[in-house]
């Protein structure tokens, strides 16, 4: 829904009136009440009382129309309601709907077109974007929608009814916006759309949404039984407060056929039996920032029950964690107690960590108690290739991504070129999901370190 200024303005005016009306309509009520009621025995200083205290109260009254066009409505540059004013919106549309549908639209490259052609041009593709939309769905028979502006190039659109009216609709949005440009800057656009069966909860519905868009876009992910959010929350804090865990393990081997350590995977077991995922319970974890109860949890259950030959073992921690000082305090009281042990921490981060320095003094101290550390997806995240440069780390993991036999021999040379210089720095590589004998071999040749699949043993568990 785009406002005009006229019609922003009207709206706000109206929305002060609202407000200080009702007060106005009291304070005139009380001053008849006791005229009518006690006009004979009145004195003087209650009618100087009585016209100051209305003055005072018109005074109010355009104080608030004042102040409500200090009211941010509408986003400057979209002329979208801004996020604060569509979410009050969206839940009073959801709370009176029976059935409510959210549809997310991303503009996937606007940073680029912000570094490239300037802010200016990044805010007139926003703009444009915005009304190509509306134009599109007005063409449709789809008019007086809610849109707001969420952040950078991501737009939330309210439309009434369940989301199957809408399916074919949000698929030629996507479609037909192939062809957008705006001054010949290429605009790529992407999409996503939940309603109510899923939840009720406005907070729950847009995170849904861009957990949706992020499965669209990296189609690897299979479909899994869909979870209330709220009963997801639930299940996930009773999982942790209770220990239930699947643990599971897969052994190592180095580039001789030995196994030399075994990486340990984590499952959590909700009361109705379901088994959860880590691409399920992470983010609930991060959420609720339970992240250091759990990985500490993780690593103490682990080190209570592996008992394996090659008694190193390989765990996924939260990089925030391992700078947590609490998480670094347990982590070394329990090395301590559990000292026949090894642990190697393996970290993926999305975000470049900037203090090098304290980020390899926490490493150092983790490695006076024989802890390995590992970083994952080298060849897909920027951080893992700055880590891998700049940490003092003992191993790096390929991303899966060059598992695929068919991408492993394509980026051969890229491959070689990562273990060269890993291998000058005193540092393994790791290769994981090794499926078949070819990527078994061809791994082999390539002198990656450290080799590990189905084809070479399957994961087995260790508690249930």
């Amino acid at each position: 829904m785009l406002l005009s200024q006229t019609k922003e303005r009207e709206y706000r005016f109206k929305l002060a009136l609202r407000m200080a009306l009702p007060i106005f309509a009291l304070i005139l009520a009380f001053i008849f009440h006791t005229l009518i009621s006690n006009y004979t025995t009145l004195e003087i200083s209650f009618y100087i009382e009585a016209v100051l205290l209305l003055l005072v109260s018109i005074y109010f009254i355009f104080f608030l129309i004042y102040k409500g066009f200090d009211v941010k409505i509408t986003d400057s540059v979209t002329k979208t309601f801004s996020r604060e004013y569509l979410y009050q919106y969206l839940q009073k549309e959801i709370k009176q709907k029976k059935e409510y549908t959210l549809i997310l639209i991303s503009i996937d490259n606007l940073n680029d077109i912000n570094t490239l052609y300037g802010l200016k041009n990044g805010d007139k593709v926003l703009k444009y974007v915005v009304d190509w939309i509306t134009e599109y769905l007005k063409k449709e028979g789809i008019e007086n929608f809610p849109i707001g502006h969420i952040k950078g190039g991501d737009f939330i659109i309210g439309l009434d009814g369940a989301k199957d009216r809408y399916s074919t609709l949000l698929e030629l949005i996507c479609l037909k916006s192939n062809d957008l440009n705006v001054d010949d800057i290429e605009i790529k656009i992407s999409g996503a759309m939940t309603d109510t069966s899923y939840s009720k909860d406005l907070n729950y519905l847009i995170e849904n949404l861009f957990d949706l868009q992020n499965k669209n876009k990296n189609m690897k992910y299979k479909e899994e039984e869909s979870i209330n959010p709220n009963e997801l929350e639930l299940l996930v804090i009773d999982a942790i407060e209770n220990k239930n865990l699947l643990i599971m393990s897969q052994a190592v081997y180095n580039n001789k056929n030995d196994a030399v350590f075994r990486e340990c995977y984590i499952k959590l077991k909700g009361q109705n039996k379901k088994i959860i995922h880590p691409k399920t319970y992470l983010k609930v974890i991060n959420k609720l920032g339970l992240g250091v109860s759990f990985d500490l949890m993780v690593l103490e259950e682990i080190l209570k029950n592996c008992q394996y030959r090659e008694n190193i073992y390989a765990i996924n921690v939260l990089p925030t964690s391992l700078r947590n000082d609490k998480f670094l305090s347990k982590t070394k009281e329990l090395l301590k107690e559990y000292s026949d042990k090894k642990i190697m921490f393996v970290l993926s981060e999305m975000q470049y960590y900037s203090y090098i320095s304290r980020y390899n003094s926490i490493i150092k101290s983790l490695k006076a108690f024989g802890v390995l550390i590992a970083i994952d997806r080298l060849g897909s995240l920027h951080t893992s290739f700055l880590y891998l440069r700049e940490l003092n780390i003992d191993v790096v993991r390929f991303d899966t991504y060059y598992s695929n036999k068919e991408k492993l021999f394509h980026n051969r040379n890229i491959i070689d070129g990562f273990t060269v210089m890993a291998h000058e720095k005193g540092v393994k590589t790791w290769i994981k999901n090794i499926e078949d004998k070819e990527v078994y071999t061809v791994a082999k040749e390539m002198k990656i370190d450290y080799l590990e699949g189905k084809y070479l043993l399957e994961i087995e568990t260790v508690v249930n």
